[in-house]
């Protein structure tokens, strides 16, 4: 390992925004909203990831319009009421020096199942909190699902303005960033992958076509979103099939596109759009695809996927293969990771919340905040 100071704790800055640090918390859904109304959960979860050290907090998937919502208990950006409680968590997320984000999305025919502790299954239209399902084409998500709806062109219009309203609505919040979803076999993912995506009219069929849906969205957004802000989009950057799926070359060549359209960022996961998909899970498994979009499209990435150690994180930025590092469960077990991963790393840190410097090392702790 480089002797140099660690990247992980180097300023990254896009557009207007400067992140402390390159480690971020990824979009993860707490499943413990009403009517999509955040609540004291949302705050004291993400409140805590901030007061730990990160210096991005992107908040869970939140549903642009009700039917988008993965379950009953998603978080929602479809109406101005959402905004308050919204506001005082990208306010107390702002206050421990982190950049408050939200990530904006719609479930289509993966929508309408049960909280993951209930079972996780499907929620029929006809049952109590459930409701009739969309996607570009009627094919159901797995056995067992139910049949979405196939959105008319119209219909396709109406949930793109739905996302720009989202935007606009998350601007008002006070959120710094917006991350469009477009991964893990949602709407937009199924869009992209000719598995789930059979039309035959401008939203289907060719490379252009498929992607149309995910660049209309991202157009949409830009229009509404400050120029000085930057904009993400998550992908899943293969679908894991060996063959006629969504994959990396696709991939490359969207985030091409994205790019030429005022996205800043890939969040590059992988998967979700085929139950049964051969994925090879290991630690850092999706880290070369952040690489190879990075390297070949030119813009910047963030890497996910069982990165678990400072170490890990630090040698997948001195490589060049990401720009940041999200972490996921990780963060849900240690809220102070990056306080953690510093001390691993020897770098003293300013921004230990000056209420805890009873417990912290003098050597651990930088000036300032």
């Amino acid at each position: 390992m480089p002797s140099q100071e660690p990247l992980l704790f180097s300023p990254f800055t896009l557009r207007s925004v400067t992140f402390r640090n390159r480690i971020g918390m990824s979009p993860m859904c707490q499943y413990s909203s009403v009517d999509g109304f955040a609540n004291d959960w949302h705050l004291v979860h993400l409140g805590s990831r901030a007061a730990g050290g990160a210096g991005l907090i992107i908040v869970e998937a939140t549903a642009v319009e009700p039917r988008g919502r993965i379950s009953p208990g998603d978080l929602g950006l479809w109406d101005d009421r959402h905004v308050e409680k919204l506001s005082a968590i990208a306010r107390f997320i702002s206050e421990q020096g982190a950049v408050p984000a939200i990530q904006l999305g719609h479930a289509g025919r993966k929508a309408s199942t049960q909280r993951p502790w209930d079972g996780g299954g499907p929620i029929f239209p006809h049952e109590p909190e459930g409701w009739q399902t969309v996607a570009p084409s009627p094919v159901p998500f797995a056995e067992g699902y139910p049949e979405p709806h196939e959105l008319t062109a119209a219909e396709i219009q109406e949930i793109v303005q739905a996302f720009a309203a989202a935007a606009r609505r998350a601007k008002e919040a006070g959120f710094k960033v917006v991350e469009v979803h477009a991964a893990h076999g949602y709407l937009v993912h199924e869009f992209l992958s000719p598995v789930s995506n059979r039309r035959s009219d401008r939203y289907g069929g060719s490379f252009e076509n498929r992607i149309r849906f995910l660049v209309e969205i991202v157009e949409a957004v830009r229009g509404v979103w400050p120029d000085d802000l930057p904009l993400f989009v998550r992908i899943s950057a293969t679908d894991w099939l060996p063959e006629g799926g969504w994959d990396v070359d696709q991939s490359v060549e969207l985030a091409k596109v994205l790019k030429a359209r005022g996205v800043d960022l890939i969040d590059t996961s992988s998967g979700g759009n085929v139950p049964d998909a051969p994925i090879p899970v290991g630690p850092g498994y999706q880290v070369p695809l952040a690489e190879r979009i990075r390297r070949e499209a030119g813009i910047a990435t963030a890497a996910v996927g069982l990165i678990t150690s400072a170490h890990q994180a630090e040698e997948i930025l001195q490589r060049g293969q990401a720009d940041m590092v999200l972490l996921g469960r990780e963060l849900l077990r240690d809220p102070y990771w990056p306080l953690r991963a510093a001390q691993a790393l020897g770098t003293p840190l300013p921004y230990w919340p000056v209420q805890y410097h009873r417990a912290v090392p003098k050597d651990t702790v930088g000036q300032g905040r």
